[in-house]
């Protein structure tokens, strides 16, 4: 999955109403009707919902809001409302980097300690290109034990860098990818530095009001009155209040709050090659290779890759109380944004929105109806399946239930769709098992997305 969580864990286009039909047996509905009825059912109006737009070729196909706002006010969501975008928040401060370089006031291979010159990195170089890709190898501030207990604090922008910059670099710069909030809030800090702004001022400034985002803002800094959505959390009793977080530990890294419409409007910025030049545009897009061979499919503040065969620019967001994911679709000419009021216990705004996007394209994903199994054919399946050292799953079965699980992650119940297939509800992942002649189980393959990987069973 390309959603990337915080852990606790153009002008408003009119709605288009023109007939717009895909080349696909089931469309027998309008693109706007197929897509609301992909949304509707997954959110109920007396529970946390998504706001959602979906755009193609310039034109709104789909603008709708779903659930509540505030469940203790009874307040619906409306497509207007505002919510935190999580970590959406990196393509922002990635462009605003950008937007510097361009005016030649720093440059992508700068090493960091250019702008804070007492930065102990053992003799190493981090560049700023290397915080934009996550292959920076600082620790991530929000996977430190004492991240969780601390969230609700106030820090300034030097407390909160003081607080991982002494950590040992936990690989060597440039030569792995990982997810890394830390880099990004350096990043607001070497805005700050270079621009002589604050990290609010500067995005307002020089993205959000030439842009007309009147409704997009750093979290506590917000210039218009729009309406606001709580955010929650899904515990045994129900949807709850989601923990507090103060806005200024995600900073950089996930502190924006935006509307769809905004979003659109920030998409709509990009298409026109807007803010930057186009060869900043290009870099952006770019996924950073570890090796000539090895790609992170990581550019600057964006995931790269493919969707149902077609270019797919995506990210996604996972902040206390919310979950959002927007994908673009640069040929097509397709955007599609979820935002969601809930950080769990809800529907996958990823899912969602790529199934959306699938469809306005043409390329529906296939739906699976499950089948049932009896626990003898389940028990073929069970065991540890190896693509590598890195990617290894084990499947059990559970209560009369088909179980993966990788590594120590979470356990995911699975449902036969054939013989030899199964799905996660609610995903876009598949499992098909192989069998040699004389029907024993040798090898799985998942599918995710254009994403096919083989296993071997093991001995």
């Amino acid at each position: 999955m390309h959603t990337e969580s915080w852990p606790i864990m153009f002008k408003r286009c009119a709605v288009a109403v023109a007939v717009l039909f895909l080349s696909h047996p089931a469309a027998a509905q309008p693109l706007a009707a197929q897509i609301d009825a992909l949304f509707k059912p997954q959110y109920k109006p007396h529970q946390p919902g998504a706001t959602v737009i979906v755009v193609k070729n310039g034109k709104t196909i789909l603008r709708k809001a779903y659930g509540a706002a505030d469940l203790a006010a009874n307040r619906p969501l409306t497509p207007g409302t505002v919510l935190r975008l999580g970590s959406i928040t990196k393509q922002f401060t990635a462009a605003a980097i950008l937007l510097l370089a361009d005016e030649g006031k720093l440059a992508l291979n700068d090493p960091i300690t250019r702008f804070f010159p007492d930065y102990p990195l053992g003799g190493k170089t981090v560049t700023i290109e290397h915080l934009l890709t996550h292959t920076s190898g600082i620790v991530s501030f929000t996977g430190k034990p004492s991240y969780g207990a601390n969230m609700a604090t106030d820090f300034s922008v030097a407390q909160m860098i003081d607080g991982f910059k002494n950590d040992p670099l936990e690989f060597e710069p440039g030569t792995q990818y990982r997810y890394n909030n830390s880099g990004y809030f350096l990043l607001g800090a070497i805005i700050e530095k270079v621009s002589g702004l604050t990290y609010a001022q500067f995005l307002e400034r020089r993205i959000f009001t030439p842009l007309g985002m009147k409704d997009t803002a750093f979290e506590g800094h917000e210039r218009s009155r729009a309406p606001r959505a709580a955010g929650y959390s899904k515990e045994e009793q129900g949807f709850v209040p989601a923990k507090k977080l103060s806005m200024t530990q995600p900073y950089a890294a996930g502190s924006l709050v935006s509307t769809v419409d905004d979003l659109a409007r920030w998409d709509a910025a990009i298409g026109a090659g807007r803010l930057l030049t186009p060869a900043s545009w290009k870099m952006a897009f770019k996924p950073y290779m570890l090796t000539p061979q090895k790609s992170t499919d990581y550019g600057y503040g964006w995931h790269v890759g493919t969707l149902q065969g077609v270019p797919v620019i995506d990210h996604g967001g996972g902040i206390n109380g919310f979950s959002t994911y927007a994908l673009r679709l640069p040929q097509q000419k397709v955007f599609v944004a979820v935002l969601a009021n809930a950080d769990s216990g809800g529907p996958d705004p990823e899912v969602l929105a790529k199934k959306a996007a699938a469809l306005a394209i043409g390329k529906p994903f296939a739906e699976h109806k499950a089948i049932t199994l009896d626990a003898r054919a389940l028990q073929a399946f069970v065991g540890d399946y190896e693509t590598d050292s890195n990617d290894k799953r084990s499947f059990t079965v559970r209560d009369g239930v088909l179980v993966m699980q990788r590594g120590q992650g979470r356990a995911h119940p699975l449902k036969a769709f054939a013989p030899n297939g199964f799905f996660i509800p609610g995903s876009l992942a598949q499992f098909e098992f192989e069998r040699d002649a004389g029907g024993k189980v040798t090898h799985m393959t998942m599918t995710q997305d254009d994403s096919v990987r083989r296993s071997a069973r093991l001995p």
